[in-house]
């Protein structure tokens, strides 16, 4: 290697996307939550991008897109280059075809902001396949019955999937059940559903389970600024609480969720110029 371009791949190095975290420190700690380890945070963005070539050349392609990238996961408290958020390599036409960093909320990221609202005590999403017995009837089983074979050869394919949530007082919350047509409906939405890159191709079944958990998220809360409200509450009519329904005990109507300004259902493009 001549000396120029030992220079240059230190250039690269030093001012890399990885180096652009590290300098960026500061503000990725501010915004992660106060529960998540801001320094493992970091650790795992310059790892994952680290550890994929891929990774690599996308978040060079523009390293502030991938930064951006970065900083919705940070905001979410959320892992990145983890099922919790994945980084993904996207081609743009903004960049000529060269790809670039694109990040997605994985269902389990989804399942990590319902638990931290404090509402509920579990939260289950799973699929149905063929060779599964599930039974879910509205307005007479208060949730899904499934059985499962678990030490047989082959489940068979994937028919359906469903998520709930059972909240803190042991309430149930709505169920979400959902067949493969409308899972594929949902994926059609994705502009992404092409790429090689895509956790629809690289790992189709986590993107099953969070179809379900994305549209749970709108019937249960996903934001720390439900417990606050209720300790508000508690404050304010701390005389009346006895007598009062539990508010998780009433059913609860559709609400937007941290999440739709994220990682909108149909994961839409970046910047509206991603092509495949």
């Amino acid at each position: 290697m001549t000396e120029n371009a030992i220079s240059n791949a230190v250039a690269v190095r030093d001012n890399g996307p990885a180096a652009q975290i590290e300098q960026y420190r500061d503000e990725y700690a501010a915004l992660v939550p106060s529960h998540v380890n801001a320094d493992q945070w970091i650790r795992l963005a310059v790892g994952a991008i680290r550890g994929s070539k891929d990774l690599m050349e996308a978040a060079q392609t523009d390293v502030g897109v991938f930064l951006r990238e970065l900083k919705t996961a940070a905001r979410l408290g959320l892992e990145p280059g983890t099922e919790q958020f994945y980084l993904t390599p996207r081609k743009s036409k903004a960049h000529r075809g060269q790809k670039i960093i694109k990040g997605i909320v994985g269902y389990q990221g989804i399942v990590e902001l319902i638990y931290r609202a404090g509402a509920v005590s579990s939260v289950i999403v799973e699929v149905v396949r063929t060779n599964d017995t599930f039974r879910y009837i509205i307005g007479r089983d208060g949730k899904p019955v499934h059985e499962i074979d678990w030490f047989g050869e082959d489940r068979g394919e994937m028919v359906g999937v469903y998520a709930y949530a059972i909240m803190k007082d042991g309430a149930t919350s709505k169920v979400v059940a959902l067949n493969r047509r409308q899972v594929m409906e949902a994926k059609a939405k994705s502009d992404g559903r092409n790429s090689e890159y895509s956790p629809w191709n690289t790992n189709e079944e986590s993107m099953w389970l969070k179809t379900a958990v994305r549209r749970l998220a709108k019937w249960v809360p996903t934001s720390a600024e439900y417990m606050r409200e209720q300790l508000r509450a508690q404050a304010e009519v701390a005389g009346e609480l006895a007598a009062a329904p539990s508010a998780a005990s009433v059913p609860a109507m559709p609400q937007p969720t941290a999440l739709d300004d994220a990682d909108p259902d149909d994961e839409g493009p970046l910047e509206g110029e991603l092509v495949d």
